[in-house]
């Protein structure tokens, strides 16, 4: 028999450890995100000084020009010009070092840790999975390795996640706001890349194929979207008369089906994580509620429809590159989150060595040795010298290692603009 007065005092206790374990949960979560954007920021800043190669030589060039002569200049590039324009102001506020505009890259891919964990919570209903989808934002390697790149990888990323959780809202429950979300981030996602063209498409077949009774939703974020791009479909047009990507060839169907492997982290992680996901979905196909299983459905479906019409656009005009299939990442990383969970112990066992081999990769400077060319031959420059290269893109890098005062050809003939020459789609 316990003693009335050993009773009272454990009553009185109740409160006490009721408020701690409740304070304990509040910070829980914080103090998780914040140890994971530590890590990732640790993993994703080991090469932030490495040197520029021939892509971030153009970004860098193309940002240093004014506002409005950026548009003109992308006409020979192949690119639109959301990305350059945001690069430019960030020149102006920081520099244009390795370091710098690297950063700018980097800030988008811490931001993406906090966000996966928000999207995937607000989806799921879940702690779990937005804990796990934050993990692998966190050491994701598409991630780590383009947060360390001057190009527009990282904001394609993070605008994906950010467009899978809008749409999600907004289309399938009907929440007017996140409409208002959406609209401006699909603009974005195709003014910063022409693959974002792609998401768009596949946020259509997913609409037609799993919520044809949110249409009207849908109709209206596609209208808003078309009347915002609609001022650079003339260069869109000339750009895909006038420019290609030579280097490229057509992806075979081995490229299609392990198209998400590019941002995975590789093949053995996509099989993992596809094996595991298969697992876990499938019970929520059959188990959970209308709304998971069309979250689930719909999710998959823009991430298959925008490989295939990327696909379908390669075989005609050779573009397919690892780096470009950055607008799945946000998906992706939904998907693979909530299918580990699902999965139980085989999702645990997938996330455990996924996480491991993660955890290992890191980055090289070996993209490409421009900055240790230039540095040897530049004592021996003078002012008015002519530089050639017989790489016409090559040309902007080769400019910011040298510096001004120089004149430049290539193979193409004299260069007036050597900070931004550039002959194709990148």
């Amino acid at each position: 028999m316990v003693h009335p007065a050993l009773a009272s005092l454990d009553v009185a206790r109740r409160p006490a450890i009721g408020l701690r374990q409740a304070v304990a949960s509040r910070w829980a979560v914080p103090v998780a995100l914040s140890a994971l954007t530590v890590l990732s920021l640790y993993l994703r800043t080991r090469q932030l000084n490495a040197g520029f190669w021939i892509d971030e030589g153009i970004s860098v060039g193309i940002a240093h020009h004014h506002w409005s002569a950026i548009p003109s200049l992308l006409r020979q590039d192949g690119s639109p010009p959301a990305y350059y324009m945001l690069l430019g102001l960030w020149i102006r506020l920081f520099g244009d070092g390795e370091r710098a505009t690297h950063t700018l890259s980097l800030v988008f891919g811490l931001a993406c840790i906090p966000l996966a964990y928000a999207a995937a919570r607000a989806l799921f209903r879940e702690r779990t999975t937005a804990l796990v989808c934050a993990t692998l934002a966190a050491l994701e390697p598409f991630l780590t390795y383009y947060a360390q790149e001057t190009r527009m990888y990282e904001l394609e990323a993070f605008l994906s996640l950010v467009a899978a959780y809008a749409y999600v809202e907004g289309v399938l429950r009907g929440r007017r706001i996140w409409i208002g979300v959406l609209i401006p981030t699909l603009a974005l996602m195709v003014y910063a890349h022409n693959w974002g063209l792609f998401f768009c498409i596949g946020i259509a077949a997913a609409t037609v194929a799993f919520a044809r009774d949110r249409m009207r939703q849908f109709l209206v974020v596609a209208a808003g979207v078309a009347l915002l791009y609609l001022p650079w479909i003339p260069t869109l047009l000339s750009q895909a008369k006038h420019t290609g990507a030579p280097w490229s060839t057509a992806p075979s169907l081995r490229d299609f089906l392990f198209a998400p492997s590019n941002v995975l982290g590789g093949d053995a992680a996509y099989v993992a994580l596809l094996l595991a996901g298969i697992v876990g979905l499938a019970a929520v196909v059959k188990q959970r509620s209308d709304e998971e299983r069309t979250i689930v459905l719909t999710l998959a479906t823009i991430v298959v429809a925008t490989v295939v019409a990327a696909f379908v656009a390669s075989q005609l005009s050779p573009a397919w590159t690892a780096r470009y299939f950055s607008i799945i990442v946000g998906p992706l990383l939904l998907l693979g989150a909530r299918g580990v969970v699902r999965a139980h112990g085989i999702g645990l066992v997938a996330l455990v060595a996924v996480v491991f081999v993660w955890a290992s990769y890191s980055v090289r400077d070996d993209k490409e040795n421009a900055r240790q060319i230039t540095s040897g031959v530049q004592p021996y420059l003078h002012p008015g010298e002519l530089v050639v290269s017989t790489h016409p893109e090559q040309t902007p890098v080769l400019r910011y290692y040298l510096g001004p005062n120089l004149r430049w050809a290539t193979t193409l003939g004299p260069q007036r603009d050597p900070v931004s020459s550039t002959g194709g789609t990148r």
